[in-house]
């Protein structure tokens, strides 16, 4: 209840009770509704920018932000481990595989290249964790890139093996005789008595001394692209074309076991010796060819001899004796 104010009236010698206007009541009402809604707003103001009063809707929002950005923790790490762990492949594919199969490494600014042209990330952008979601967004997309260009430097690398494979299987790599059946190596490579001439001339092959019917072993896969003895000089005879500019030839025989066409791996049995054509003795007359040049076959019988037994072998093949053929 408001106070009731009075005031001394001499005329009267009485107090009589003071009539407040009414304009001053009105304008008391309005400055104390006035007072109360700024208070009320402040009030408001501090309220929604402190944790004091929170709806449960902003409370849930709020522990789901939270929530986000534990998870992009999460991820970071997981993206730090990734990159660790797509760094040690690089290294080996570049230091490693790359280097053993003679390609090019790739260069480390082609590895880490970014994303240039036009802003990719602007619809992440203007939100209250954009800094993140953008950071985040950006590092999965240079490690996916990373991956794509580690997928296609593995894929380039198993074609290399492939091939690397395929050319050390078609190389001549072990002896067309066994030594078991050899009688002995009579001649090798080089300069040679002729055993019809007498004359000294280019030996350009190795003659392996055996008894007829002795198995001929091709010395690397390929395919046969002549058998026959329409060559001169050396009878019957098969050609093997190995590829990577590799061939292989096997006069003098007695007969053969393959066909024109056929397909045969290191070691397949392809004939037997003989004394077909130009010709002194029953012996095998071998020979090497590489970019159609015939070269010494004693540089590729690592596949099937021992360190004494190449030994002894290059010891005959230097014998400047007279060959078979």
């Amino acid at each position: 209840m408001s106070k009731v104010k009075y005031y001394y009236d001499p005329d009267t010698l009485s107090y009589r009770k003071i009539e407040p206007k009414k304009s001053r009541k009105y304008r008391n009402l309005f400055f104390f509704l006035l007072g109360s809604f700024l208070f009320g707003f402040l009030g408001l103001i501090v309220l929604l920018n402190t944790n004091f009063l929170n709806t449960p809707k902003e409370l849930s929002l709020e522990r789901e932000v939270r929530n986000y950005e534990l998870q992009f923790e999460i991820l970071n790490r997981k993206m730090d481990q990734m990159e660790q762990v797509l760094g040690n492949i690089e290294d080996r594919d570049n230091n490693i595989y790359r280097l053993y199969f003679e390609a090019n490494p790739i260069p480390e600014e082609q590895r880490r290249a970014g994303f240039g042209g036009v802003n990719r990330y602007k619809s992440l952008e203007g939100f209250n964790n954009s800094d993140i979601i953008v950071d985040a967004t950006r590092r999965l997309d240079i490690i996916q890139k990373q991956m794509v260009i580690q997928s296609k430097s593995l894929d380039e690398i198993a074609k290399l093996a492939e091939e690397k494979e395929k050319l050390l299987a078609a190389i001549p790599a072990i002896q067309p005789v066994r030594n078991e059946d050899l009688t002995r190596m009579a001649s090798g490579y080089g300069w040679r008595s002729d055993p019809f001439t007498k004359a000294r001339k280019m030996h350009r092959g190795m003659d392996f001394t055996a008894p007829r019917g002795t198995p001929i072993y091709a010395t690397g896969d390929g395919k046969v692209i002549r058998a026959d003895n329409r060559s001169s000089g050396y009878g019957k005879h098969i050609r093997i074309e190995h590829g990577y500019g590799y061939m292989t030839l096997y006069a003098h025989l007695s007969k053969y076991n393959v066909s024109v066409g056929q397909k045969v791996k290191r070691g397949d049995l392809i004939g037997f010796v003989g004394n077909t054509g130009r010709s002194e003795a029953p012996h095998l007359h071998y020979e090497v060819w590489k970019d159609n040049d015939r070269i010494n076959p004693i540089n590729f019988y690592y596949g099937s001899l021992t360190a004494e037994e190449f030994e002894n072998m290059l010891k005959f093949a230097n014998q400047e004796n007279q060959s078979l053929d």
